[in-house]
């Protein structure tokens, strides 16, 4: 028999079948639709040609039960991208609703450009796509649903393509599709992702598996229809509302088991299988206990996943009996309603567009499909050809959150409420004056995490605090919205700009032991005619005071030659053999204070005066300062294949002031084999938080983070972040 056959009895069968000859109408007249629908959809065919792939893949979609705009936004679908369409005529031609799901299926492309360029560095252009594609996913599922729909066409179509793009094809869906369609529990479509993608990459085995079930087929049914004959009429006699059948397989699950069990095709329990769809959830467990009652079953193959649902959501009973003739059979127990969940998934819920877009169970569903998407990223990191690019950039630097209406924002990681506030307008952080996350007022340092739903509360006039500004401090985190605090502060009055900067600077200046007088020996450096006009530009936030005060303390402050300890720190050790300077051997290298690299992250170069080369992180900001009054002094530097030494760095903890924390984080240090040199914690009894400084000696960049990992792990911790000393 043709495998393609074999195939088909394996997953759903089209009507379409691909022939061209069938007309549009005949075909209308053959599916199941409402009437409106089919009115909508001969509308679409009286004024363009509709290809098969559009009729195919709203066939898909009516067997998941998806609303008229989503089948016409597949039906035309083929059509804007064969034409390229622009969203104006998009729009122009079936509407604004047709145009925003197809646009969501549009912005999806930009995974695969991650895809095929896994060996290249993304660039943000693509990094910025690929977030667009987030958001869309997330606003509205059913773009997303298309999308997996028009892979599985596009998987049937290349049946007859040459071997290179059957191949790079199946290795997509593979990799990126199937695993999203699992994370949202669509079943119908997970299965024939995975089997038709399994038969391209791997024909051979592909062929075997499918010979063997067929070669036994006629006896397997024959067994199956007694075994459910007798198990139904058990059922019955017992009054238990559920109706039993046979259960296809799936040629990749076979496969997979297989693999993982390392068993042979004889040996695989789930090869003749039967599924159970009770009325009720007591008729499922009472069906079990029957079940369990008329045959032996096998323990270690038990699960109850109604009891502890899947991550996506799936529920069922599973258990393995010894059937008659002592052949093990694999039963499923589960209600319609969990089976329907199981097939379609998170397209069972596309009504939630019908609610209000501000309902609690808007929000409830979009934050369910965040972390559903999100998961779905561990599943590609799986496969090993998704670069890290899209886990860092994408995922694990951002936070995802919403406003009090569901819609979705996306922060950088570490984001504050006064962030969200000015992303969301300047109005609504500049009159900021408290701030609620997920109906709790929280400080403004609280760092957001993904899901978090956040109300701003407004004052009446506008009240930043100059406070803001201080990236010590923690109140912002993103540049964007730093950059509008000090917009505002620019336009205040000269004279409050200067004397709240004489007051901020002479603060900072005494707290490291810095006459607030030496504040005019800055004034060259930063381009200033007088020490009013340096005041002026720190409280108007033209200049940032760690600038300043650090110019200072590298002028007022021994070299590090000077100070024993430190001198141990930039030792040979630690230093000239971490560092390789371009071009030039032997130069004396040190670590630059103001951002503290460590191996891993990209640095450069900047040529001192009788201190060699000191050592910075590209994007430090004193690096920048001080390469636009000398851009001579820079030079390549790059981490040695080999380093050696310890090196020191800072990070702070946010967590729950319980008893107990701190030797909690003590513990992981320990086992991490990371050194605490200092640590300074300061509790907060409003909201019973703690914020722990730990200062600490590591290894490199990946140890570092290893460690972070292991922090934020601990009860109680809800964030750790790396910071500049």
């Amino acid at each position: 028999m043709d495998t393609g056959g074999i195939f088909v009895t394996m997953v759903s069968i089209r009507k379409i079948h691909e022939q061209q000859s069938s007309s549009f109408s005949e075909w209308l007249a053959s599916m199941a639709l409402a009437d409106d629908c089919k009115v909508l959809l001969s509308a679409i065919a009286k004024d363009h040609e509709i290809p098969v792939m559009g009729m195919e893949m709203v066939e898909i979609l009516h067997e998941l039960h998806m609303d008229n705009e989503t089948l016409q936004a597949a039906l035309v679908l083929p059509i804007c991208l064969q034409k390229n369409w622009s969203e104006e005529v998009v729009t122009e031609h079936f509407g604004s609703s047709i145009n925003t799901l197809i646009s969501g299926v549009r912005r999806m492309e930009a995974i695969r450009s991650l895809h095929s360029n896994s060996h290249a560095k993304s660039n943000e252009a693509q990094i910025d796509n690929v977030r667009r594609m987030l958001l869309a996913m997330v606003e509205d599922v059913r773009a997303v649903v298309i999308k997996l729909a028009e892979r599985v066409c596009r998987l049937r179509q290349v049946k007859k393509a040459d071997e290179e793009t059957r191949v790079l094809t199946a290795k997509e869906c593979a990799n990126i599709y199937a695993p999203l369609a699992n994370r949202l529990g669509i079943g119908q479509l997970k299965w024939e992702l995975e089997d038709l993608g399994f038969r391209y990459l791997h024909p051979e085995t592909y062929m075997q598996i499918a010979g063997l079930l067929d070669e036994r087929r006629t006896d397997r049914e024959h067994y199956i229809n007694d075994f459910v004959t007798n198990l139904q009429n058990e059922l019955s006699e017992q009054q238990i509302r559920a109706q039993v059948h046979g259960r296809p397989k799936h040629i990749y699950s076979i496969w997979k088991k297989m693999q993982k069990k390392h068993l042979g095709f004889d040996q695989l329990y789930d090869i003749r299988a039967v599924r159970i769809i009770a009325e009720r959830l007591q008729d499922c467990y009472g069906a079990l206990g029957i079940v369990h009652s008329m045959y032996k079953h096998i323990p270690p193959e038990f699960d109850d996943y109604i009891a502890t649902p899947k991550p996506n959501g799936y529920q069922s009973i599973h258990t393995v009996v010894v059937g008659p003739q002592g052949k093990p059979v694999e039963i499923q127990i589960r209600t319609e309603q969990m089976h329907q969940d199981s097939e379609l998934g998170v397209a069972a819920h596309w009504k939630y567009k019908e609610g209000s877009s501000g309902s609690r169970s808007n929000y409830d569903e979009k934050i369910n499909w965040l972390r559903k998407i999100l998961a779905w990223q561990d599943d590609m990191s799986e496969s090993g050809d998704i670069v890290e690019e899209l886990r860092s950039q994408v995922f694990d630097d951002r936070v995802y959150v919403f406003t009090p209406n569901g819609d979705v924002v996306d922060l950088p990681m570490g984001s504050t409420p006064l962030d969200f506030a000015y992303y969301i307008h300047s109005n609504v952080g500049h009159r900021c004056i408290g701030a609620k996350v997920s109906s709790r007022i929280v400080p403004f340092t609280h760092q957001l995490q993904t899901g978090d739903q956040v109300e701003i509360l407004t004052g009446k006039t506008s009240n930043p605090s100059r406070d803001w500004m201080n990236p010590s401090l923690g109140y912002v985190h993103s540049s964007r919205a730093r950059a509008k605090i000090q917009t505002w502060f620019k336009k205040q009055a000269r004279d409050k700009n200067l004397q709240a900067g004489k007051e901020t600077l002479d603060k900072e200046l005494q707290r490291v032991s810095i006459e607030p007088k030496a504040a005019i020996d800055a004034c060259e450096k930063f381009n200033f005619a007088s020490v009013d006009d340096l005041y002026a530009a720190v409280g108007g936030g033209d200049v940032r005071i760690n600038q300043v005060v650090h110019f200072l303390q590298q002028r007022f402050a021994p070299p590090p030659s000077m100070d024993p300890r430190l001198k141990q720190k930039s030792s040979s050790k630690t230093t000239k053999d971490s560092i390789e300077v371009e071009g030039v051997g032997n130069l004396l290298t040190q670590l630059a204070k103001c951002c503290s690299p460590l191996p891993g992250d990209p640095v450069n170069g900047y040529i001192t005066i009788g201190r060699g080369v000191s050592v910075h992180k590209e994007d430090c900001e004193q690096l920048a300062h001080l390469l636009e009054q000398h851009p001579e002094r820079y030079i390549d530097v790059n981490w040695a294949a080999k380093h050696a030494g310890a090196f020191e760095t800072s990070v702070e903890v946010l967590s729950s002031d319980r008893s107990g924390v701190l030797r909690d984080i003590t513990t992981v240090l320990a086992n991490e084999k990371v050194s605490l040199l200092g640590v300074n914690s300061l509790s907060n009894p409003k909201d019973d938080s703690a914020k722990i400084q730990l200062n600490l000696e590591v290894k490199d960049l990946h140890s570092l983070a290893r460690t972070i990992k292991q922090l934020d792990k601990i009860t109680g911790v809800h964030s750790v972040r790396r910071v500049e000393q």
